[in-house]
Order: structure tokens, then sequence, then C-alpha cells
């Protein structure tokens, strides 16, 4: 289910960048939480950020299942 984080929750387990306050996320039946939707990245030293599709919609895109419980 799609969701918003209420406080920062670690890491997220596939792009490894944290899971902030306020971001948009996908929490799983096994409730681990990753990305979802449109995700920031700062990519250079002036901290500009660029955009790209949320980390679980890709994942999702070549696997049906949740990245740190692949047998459930």
């Amino acid at each position: 289910s799609e969701d918003v984080l209420s406080k920062d929750a670690g890491e997220c387990a596939i792009c490894l960048e944290e899971l902030q306050q306020g971001d948009t996320i996908a929490r799983l039946p096994c409730l681990c939480i990753y990305h979802k939707g449109q995700v920031f990245l700062r990519m250079d030293i002036k901290f500009q950020e660029v955009a790209f599709m949320g980390c679980i919609d890709e994942w999702f895109e070549v696997n049906r299942s949740c990245p740190e419980h692949p047998s459930d």
C-alpha cells in the first residue's frame, strides 16, 4: 500500500538512500517499506536534485517479491 512516512526510518534496501519523514513509501504485506513514486537523489556537489522512478516500482518491473524476503 502507498503511504507517507511519518518519521525517518533508516535506509531503503534498494537504493540505499535514507527513508525520510514525508517520503512517499510502499508498505509491503511483510511490513518492509521502500520509496514509492517519484524519489529525489542528490547527484552532484551543488546538491541539484534529479528525479527517478520510485525504488519499489522499478523493482517490481522485474521481480514479484520483497527484496528482503524473496521467499514470502
